[in-house]
């Protein structure tokens, strides 16, 4: 057992096939090595093999808060849930925020791990240190704003006062490959198909009910130094300033003119680096700016709600009225995100905000990653103009009507073109013969940044240990905002370095479990006393960045024990020298992929992508086999036997 502040000391496993639940404690030595959330989350899920089938019984689904989540500290409502991703086959973390990370703390709870498969469809539902397995075959095949509201009435709860919930809809339960967990608040654990295993485990919704009950800190005056540090930090930036940064007046769509003006804004799928771009060379009708934070903000804005202990109140809810099939729509969601935005609009050849905010809403409801779905559709657009689809369907590029139902078709694999949709890049590409279609690294498409344009983010794709994601790296802080310095975004030397630094920051934050946005303002000094001041621990800034290095580099041994290498480290064609150059600002610009690789590598002290047995030695990295490579292998892995 673990008595560090900020831990409750008790983690729920859930054993659905045989319908047990038992309580452990939490080991005091992984706490102290993995810190939490993220961290601890991938251990159990490694404990549990890397060899195991994704859809299969035995695969952990692990819901994970860390000793900072529903705490005082700023932005820390968030929660990881981890598992293997049916989409990349890799091991896939995934976080929300809104209230459900912090209730399960206050409800007595580090962790939830659900592991076999239900007979029958059930919720789990948490009070008061206690989980209880209740019946949900009235629920399956609802969406999941009606199972959300059905499930306040059954449990007598209030959400945004007693109560949170984290549900399935039908995609997750027709196991679409990219399926999302959504909260009460339409806040989505939405990559990597955590949703899907869900489903796979007959598993539609946890319910928590508790009242506010935030840990203390183990060392009040560490805490209240760090804190206070962390509070100046963000009033003071550009970026979080509460009422005043851009991330607090417009979300993340800030970004969407900024990546627009600079040709970075990946558009009908990655052919072209901007809109503009697409104007000038076919003459269309699109436009990032009509889907930009500051158009939404103008137009369609009707309340600013935030997570918990949030100052900064990213998340922009919008009203719109709409037209779909002769029918007037009335659409009220939150929340209109930049990546979002991206996939379901330029990405896939339109810019028509209001039926972007109808497909959001739609993606919410049916349980689906909506960046996924946007480029799983710019994918299929690309294959129709190509003629690789003619005996499943077809879809238009720009055509927002039919992607409105398309929606829908795929979360229930009700036709053959969505039921193939519905498996992701990689299996399309791999039935197709499109592999020149598809945006995807390790299985998982892009998100809004188009690496010819910004490398870091090329390196940032590559060497993600979830698939291409913006997220394990966020070095767009420093190839656009200047955080924490200005770097030239088409410089590829230094972005290996840079990209790695990242990637151990946000493990950090991860792993607390707190808002990456933070980090637009705050850094590991401040990371430093608030941890410590929690926990009760003395730890130093060299310690906690070994923590995020550690377990950046327990997921890459996952991956390696589970097959992938450095050959898995790739990027799309298009992003490459023999590939589409950019347009614009990036005109003939591409990835230098390789280069980078190689300066990462090093940096790292990774052998070929894998994680040689003296650097897990190194960061005390204590299970598993080892992957019996050396770090005096010269740069490559050796030969498989096999």
């Amino acid at each position: 057992m673990t008595e560090l502040g900020g831990f409750q000391d008790r983690v729920a496993r859930i054993d659905l096939s045989e319908e047990s639940i038992a309580y452990e404690p939490i080991d005091d030595e992984d706490a102290r090595k993995y810190i939490g959330a993220r961290g601890l989350g991938v251990k159990y899920v490694f404990e549990q093999g890397p060899d195991v089938d994704p859809l299969e019984p035995e695969n952990l689904l692990a819901f994970m808060n860390g000793p900072l989540s529903g705490t005082q500290v700023t932005m820390s409502g968030r929660i990881a849930v981890c598992t293997k991703s049916p989409l990349t086959g890799t091991v896939t973390d995934s976080h929300h925020g809104g209230w459900s990370g912090a209730r399960l703390k206050w409800a007595g709870f580090d962790g939830l791990l659900f592991e076999g498969e239900a007979d029958e469809p059930v919720y789990a539902y948490i009070e008061d240190g206690e989980v209880e397995l209740r019946d949900a075959s009235h629920l399956w095949g609802s969406g999941v704003h009606e199972t959300r509201d059905r499930l306040e009435e059954e449990v007598d709860g209030s959400y945004g006062k007693n109560l949170s919930l984290m549900a399935i809809g039908p995609g997750g339960e027709n196991e679409v490959r990219y399926a999302c967990i959504i909260n009460e608040d339409d806040r989505a654990s939405g990559r990597g198909g955590t949703g899907c295993v869900m489903g796979s485990k007959n598993l539609k919704a946890i319910v928590v009910k508790s009242n506010t009950k935030m840990p203390q800190p183990a060392d009040s005056e560490t805490f209240r130094e760090g804190h206070q540090q962390a509070m100046q930090a963000i009033q003071e930036s550009d970026v979080t300033a509460p009422n005043e940064g851009g991330l607090s007046q417009f979300g993340t769509n800030v970004l969407m003119n900024i990546t627009e003006e600079m040709d970075g804004l990946p558009t009908r799928n990655a052919k072209y680096t901007s809109t503009r771009s697409m104007r000038e060379d076919e003459d269309a009708d699109i436009d990032a700016e009509r889907v930009s934070g500051e158009n939404v903000r103008e137009n369609i804005l009707v309340d600013e709600p935030t997570c918990h202990s949030c100052p900064v109140a990213c998340k922009k809810e919008v009203e719109v009225q709409t037209m779909h099939k002769g029918e007037e729509m009335n659409v009220r969601m939150e929340s209109y995100e930049y990546e979002s935005a991206f996939a379901l609009g330029p990405n896939s050849g339109h810019t028509d905000r209001d039926d972007i905010a109808l497909m959001i809403d739609r993606c919410n409801d049916v349980g689906i990653d909506t960046i996924e779905t946007g480029n799983m559709m710019a994918m299929a657009m690309e294959m129709t103009e190509e003629g690789k689809l003619e005996d499943v369907g077809s879809l238009d590029w720009g055509d927002s009507e039919t992607m409105v139902d398309m929606i829908e078709r795929i979360g229930r694999r009700e036709d053959d073109l969505a039921d193939l949709l519905a498996e992701g890049a990689d299996r399309v590409a791999e039935m197709r013969d499109a592999t020149d279609n598809s945006l995807a690294v390790k299985g998982q498409t892009i998100p809004a940044y188009d690496p010819r344009c910004m490398k870091g983010m090329g390196i940032g794709y590559a060497t993600s240990n979830r698939g291409a994601c913006h997220l394990r790296g966020y070095t767009p802080a420093a190839e656009i905002l200047g955080i924490p310095e200005k770097v030239d975004p088409y410089e590829w030397e230094g972005k290996g370095e840079l990209t790695a630094a990242f990637q151990d920051l946000h493990a950090i934050s991860d792993s607390f479990d707190i808002c990456k946005f933070n980090a637009f303002a705050e850094g590991i000094e401040e990371y430093v006393l608030q941890y410590n001041g929690m926990t009760g621990l003395d730890v130093t800034e060299e310690d906690l960045l070994e923590a995020g290095e550690r377990v950046y580099n327990l997921e890459r041994y996952y991956n390696n024990l589970a097959g992938f290498d450095g050959a898995d480290d790739s990027l799309p064609e298009r992003f490459l020298e023999d590939g589409i150059p950019g347009q614009g600002a990036s005109e003939g610009e591409y990835c230098e992929l390789e280069e980078m690789k190689a300066e990462y590598y090093d940096h790292r002290g990774w052998v070929d992508g894998v994680v040689p047995d003296e650097k897990l030695e190194e960061l005390e990295i204590e299970i598993g086999p080892g992957t019996g490579i050396s770090g005096d292998s010269g740069g490559t892995a050796a030969a498989s036997d096999d």
